[in-house]
């Protein structure tokens, strides 16, 4: 199996672990952004996404951590800073849990799925597992359909009163969730939706800032962003009042001048 990558400049490493169904490219604004900044800059496809091996298995978060483990000992990079948004979010921290700290100076997670999506008796404030099954229902019938309503709706915001739609925005988005494997995507949400993260993110002790808008309407932030910044031993929260599920497009200056503070701090 082949996990695509990009890796730019020279530098400290900055690692980019991309959300559910997209691709390395969804990072585009920061890796431009922090190439300009000196950076190294390294972006992957997550297996069955964007130009990886489109395989039938392995579609959890202990192998995504895994193929992020094995990357990272290819390139062999170090005082590396790991950025994850959505279910890239929940990756990073998988994979810091499951492989160490040794490689790792800090960590991000943006409008991450930590620590547990998915409604529990231990996570009332959880979603109902019937929308994930709505999902993947989706993904299964019409994905094509599917992925044009998700970045015109309620990924972006652009459902939101006053707020313009960015046509390009939402066709880069279906054209990076087309090129994936439908069933890469139809386990992957399993995958985003009900790994707990709670004993993982106990056990990071990197500086880890967690980014997240209060509009999220894909991973809702009072189940989300709070929690995991409480669950880690030296977590900051900076919470981003009206941004949606996409800040690192649509609001790419603000979390570019945060992540770049951050990493330099």
């Amino acid at each position: 199996m082949d996990i695509f990558y990009k890796d730019w400049g020279s530098g400290q490493p900055i690692v980019f672990s991309h959300g559910w169904p997209l691709s390395a490219d969804d990072w585009d604004a920061q890796m431009m952004f922090f190439l300009n900044h000196g950076f190294r800059v390294i972006a992957h496809d997550r297996r069955g996404h964007g130009r990886s091996t489109q395989t039938a298995s392995g579609h959890d978060m202990n192998h995504y951590a895994d193929d992020l483990a094995t990357l990272t000992a290819h390139l062999d990079l170090k005082d590396a800073v790991h950025v994850g948004h959505s279910t890239g979010g929940g990756e990073v921290v998988r994979y810091l849990a499951r492989h160490g700290e040794s490689r790792v100076a800090k960590a991000v997670l943006i409008a991450a799925v930590p620590p547990l999506m998915v409604k529990t008796e231990a996570n009332p404030g959880g979603l109902p597992k019937e929308v994930f099954d709505g999902f993947q229902a989706q993904v299964a019938n019409n994905r094509a359909q599917f992925y044009r309503e998700i970045p015109a709706g309620p990924f972006y915001g652009f459902n939101r009163p006053g707020v313009k739609a960015d046509e390009g925005v939402i066709a880069n988005w279906w054209r990076q969730g087309m090129q994936g494997g439908a069933k890469a995507h139809y386990d992957g949400i399993v995958a985003f939706s009900q790994t707990d993260f709670t004993e993982d993110l106990k056990k990071i002790t990197v500086p880890t800032l967690v980014m997240h808008g209060d509009d999220d309407q894909i991973v809702p932030y009072a189940d989300s962003a709070p929690l995991s910044a409480k669950l880690l031993r030296n977590g900051m929260l900076k919470t981003y009042k009206g941004f949606p599920h996409g800040m690192p497009t649509t609001h790419a200056e603000t979390i570019n001048a945060d992540l770049l503070a951050f990493i330099r701090s």
